[in-house]
């Protein structure tokens, strides 16, 4: 069998892949870092509205005070969306775009500076968001396949055939 997918690395596709790492290799680590950010915010606001000797009153201190609990928040909420802002900023040119073919023995990935060839045994974790596949290889790389634009069978088919040929179970990422 022979799939293949054209998938086009934007903000939206970088957010979904920051997203399937977040919740798959760098679950312990984000959800202990959220924790402590939560914590941060908590106290920031009691600190922010804690009565001096003349009672509640807005201070320059107040003010800087709940700038910061609001950046803090801001990161906590859209954390995805900033990382995968990053991860666009770092695309080397003529890789935006991909044609990626799924065959017996591995995968060929294209893009407009090159070619590389792939085995099944590579990935670590495979997840899947609504609209891709997400292979990872590592708590900072890992690769789209876009549903959307996929051709050769349907998704569950591209699901049954990547879990047998990798030997790994599909997590799905909400």
């Amino acid at each position: 069998m022979k799939f293949e997918f054209k998938t086009t690395y934007d903000l939206k596709a970088y957010t979904e892949m920051a997203k399937a790492l977040r919740k798959t290799v760098r679950s312990k680590k984000s959800r202990k870092s959220h924790m402590f950010g939560w914590i941060v915010v908590a106290l920031a606001l009691f600190l922010a509205f804690r009565p001096g000797e003349d009672g509640l009153e807005i201070s320059a201190r107040m003010i800087l005070t709940l700038l910061v609990t609001l950046i803090m928040v801001a990161a906590l909420l859209w954390e995805d969306t900033m990382n995968g802002y990053l991860a666009l900023k770092r695309t080397l040119p003529g890789t935006a775009a991909s044609v990626c073919m799924f065959g017996e023995e591995g995968y060929r990935s294209e893009t407009e500076i090159g070619v590389t060839e792939w085995k099944y045994d590579k990935p670590v974790i495979l997840a899947e968001t609504e609209r891709y596949f997400v292979f990872i290889f590592s708590a900072n790389h890992a690769q789209l396949y876009d549903k959307t634009n996929m051709s050769g069978g349907s998704a569950e088919e591209f699901r049954a055939f990547i879990q047998e040929k990798t030997g790994k179970t599909i997590q799905p990422v909400k």
